[in-house]
């Protein structure tokens, strides 16, 4: 029998609904989706893409009606995403679907609707009161951020050995990995304090979470300009990172098209394209990449197998 799973449409003035309509027939051979967007909303952004609404496209009906403006920031659009997104929490939770798949917000249309969380991570966090942890990637390379969405001037402030140590022991449990390794967070993990003195919290906290875990799983701090090499990549699936760039920008670089975002260490399951909004060609392009929502919804359908 196929799961079900509840559709966050994203922002309607990005190319997430016309991802949603054009992977729609591919997606139903593997579940059920729920899209959460009401009618009148998704005739008017079909109508702008000049495409047929599928006949089996089954909506739950987030409420909304406002005049899509493509490509534009939008405290309205911004709304209608956020109210989406929990349309499909609640569908899940309630046991109505078995896992939520997002499309991409833009976290500035949230905040002109003063909407105070800075991405759907934060949203979870509270709303199960859950230490979240937001991971990225593919089936080639995985990586975990230990701070997401901050300043950089105010990550060194937040590395401590005991969040570090509980952030590490709640990511094994989740991914069950057997070998995992932590960057540092200065150049060349400091060279033993010469460039900083963060990596000591780093190493201790390495050290209480083997300890905790009894298994030698987490290894580091790793020198961050090689963590991602071709050689390293060989021998190592999961990274930890200290911060969002630290991750992000090499995961994008080698697996832009074919990463997924999951959200670990919740009660429901929560996959996402790794992708934004993509404002330039929305609405303008005749077709748009669909790699990484299908594989989203396929990591969905597995982690929603291996609950079983």
């Amino acid at each position: 029998m196929k799961p079900t799973i509840a559709i966050s449409i994203g922002d309607l003035n990005g190319i997430g609904i016309q991802i949603a309509l054009q992977s729609h027939d591919k997606i139903k051979k593997l579940c059920n989706p729920i899209y959460c967007i009401n009618n009148k909303m998704l005739k008017k952004a079909s109508k702008l893409l000049d495409m047929e609404v599928p006949k089996d496209f089954e909506t739950f009906k987030t409420k909304g009606d406002f005049e899509i403006k493509p490509g534009q920031v939008s405290k309205k659009s911004g709304k209608f995403a956020y109210e989406s997104f929990i349309d499909a929490i609640n569908l899940t939770k309630n046991n109505e679907a078995q896992a939520v798949v997002t499309l991409p917000i833009n976290k500035e249309s949230w905040n002109k609707a003063n909407i105070l969380y800075k991405g759907h991570t934060e949203v979870l966090r509270d709303y199960f009161a859950k230490n979240a942890i937001m991971m990225l990637g593919c089936k080639k390379m995985f990586v975990a951020l230990f701070t997401e969405h901050c300043a950089l001037k105010k990550v060194p402030k937040k590395i401590n050995e005991k969040d570090l140590t509980e952030f590490l022991c709640d990511f094994y449990k989740s991914v069950k990995a057997s070998y995992i390794q932590v960057l540092g967070l200065n150049p060349h993990a400091s060279d033993n304090g010469v460039l900083g003195d963060e990596e000591v919290e780093i190493f201790k906290a390495i050290k209480s979470a083997n300890k905790l875990l009894d298994k030698e799983i987490f290894k580091g701090p790793v020198v961050p300009d090689t963590a991602f090499s071709k050689a390293n990549r060989k021998t190592c699936k999961y990274f930890v990172c200290m911060y969002h760039d630290q991750g992000l920008a090499p995961l994008k670089a080698l697996y832009f098209d074919e990463s997924i975002n999951v959200s670990l260490n919740l009660p429901i399951i929560r996959t996402s394209v790794d992708h934004g909004t993509a404002f330039d060609i929305a609405y303008k392009s005749a077709n748009v990449n669909k790699k990484s929502y299908i594989n989203a919804v396929k990591e969905a359908i597995e982690l929603i197998n291996a609950r079983k």
